[in-house]
């Protein structure tokens, strides 16, 4: 059976308020920060899209609800990429002041036109943000932190999908119109909808997975503020102090390093040995980065599986060796919990020498580092160098 147009839009308006509430109360229940808060907004935007639409085949002349349908789309696909950089720890600045601004264009572009427009009004203010957020979110998720995850991978390939059918559909829309036979059939608000069901239905599952593949380490370790009693920062904490390192040492031409301290197989260790002995791993970890590292050092998490280690040295023979100091004093605290449970640990380096002064390529650098070591038996530190 065929389904009417306010059919369709109600049965989407249907499936995709029950994932993204269900999405949304997880965040809640999880007391999630970064990414996960972030795909929450744009579970919200793409919930407020389904009921706009809906109100929008329902009631003649209510181009408001296309306003904002449109506008809401837009800042969902442009949420679902800034949660993306989030994850990477990437930074956020221009990118949310982008998606923002499209937001307020696919909105006027169709109130200028009012009553006037038609169903169609501003729809290539809406159809360009689309492709571009979705497209630019697909790249996020094969860099950094997202491209170890092959679940990150799924989550490309549906923005990548999205990206690809309104390339089509915009190109249809321009070339054809909205009233001929080919873009009803193949990019109508009917088959759009129906894409729209099934890549929400992916898209909440695998950014849960997402999110959930950070959550052992805050289910390991307590926070209660920015330090704790570790002595730790929190990403973000560490992201505006890296970045004030970053300034000041170009300015002189001094060496910064950043060091990445990598555990990998925190769920394996839970799984086998318990969340007990899981959670004693974590805390060594974490305070033994701490103290191992340099006084004066800014030590910070590093995503959900590491701990960052940022200061300026003299040479790079100086920074390895400080990464030497930190892995064999690691070693050395982890043998002595966990009754001889021993996580597998990858340090890496990234030196401004070769790097720069980015904050980002710095991270990003000394993270791949740590990677290749924690895969590497036979090396414990790498110092890593730009792509």
């Amino acid at each position: 059976m065929i389904m009417d147009l306010a059919s369709v839009l109600v049965v989407t308006a249907l499936v995709v308020n029950v994932s993204g509430v269900l999405f949304i109360l997880e965040t809640l229940l999880r007391r999630d920060e970064g990414a996960g808060r972030i795909w929450s907004v744009a579970f919200l935007a793409a919930m407020l899209t389904t009921l706009a639409y809906t109100v929008w085949a329902q009631t003649d002349g209510a181009w408001w609800s296309v306003a904002v349908g449109n506008a809401a789309f837009v800042a969902g696909t442009g949420c679902m990429w800034l949660g993306c950089r989030r994850f990477n720890a990437r930074r956020m600045g221009w990118a949310s002041a982008l998606v923002a601004a499209a937001v307020v264009a696919a909105f006027v572009a169709v109130a200028v036109e009012g009553d006037a427009g038609g169903d169609w009004a501003g729809a290539l203010w809406m159809f360009v943000p689309l492709l571009v957020f979705a497209g630019a979110g697909a790249v996020e998720c094969l860099r950094g932190a997202m491209r170890d995850s092959r679940t990150a991978w799924v989550l490309g390939a549906v923005l990548g999908f999205q990206s690809l059918y309104y390339v089509s559909r915009t190109t249809a829309f321009v070339t054809s119109g909205p009233d001929s036979e080919l873009f009803e059939t193949a990019f109508g608000t009917i088959t759009t909808s129906y894409l729209t069901v099934t890549l929400t239905i992916v898209a909440v599952v695998v950014t849960s997975v997402l999110r959930a593949s950070r959550a052992p380490m805050r289910g390991y370790v307590r926070r209660t503020d920015d330090a704790g009693e570790d002595g730790v920062l929190t990403g973000e904490a560490f992201a505006r102090g890296l970045d004030s390192l970053c300034r000041r040492a170009a300015r002189r031409a001094e060496t910064i390093a950043v060091t990445a301290v990598r555990v990998d197989d925190l769920d394996q260790i839970s799984t086998a040995f318990g969340s007990e002995v899981a959670g004693n791993v974590a805390e060594t970890w974490r305070a033994g980065v701490r103290r191992h590292a340099p006084t004066n050092a800014i030590v910070a998490e590093d995503g959900p599986t590491g701990i960052a280690v940022a200061l300026a040295v003299s040479s790079p023979q100086e920074a390895r060796r400080q990464a030497g100091a930190i892995y064999r004093g690691l070693f050395d605290d982890l043998g002595r919990v966990g009754g001889g449970v021993i996580p597998v640990v990858g340090v890496g380096v990234a030196l401004s020498d070769s790097v720069g002064y980015d904050p980002d390529a710095l991270r990003r650098v000394a993270r791949e580092a740590a990677s290749r070591a924690a895969a590497n038996v036979e090396t414990s530190v790498l110092v890593g160098d730009p792509e």
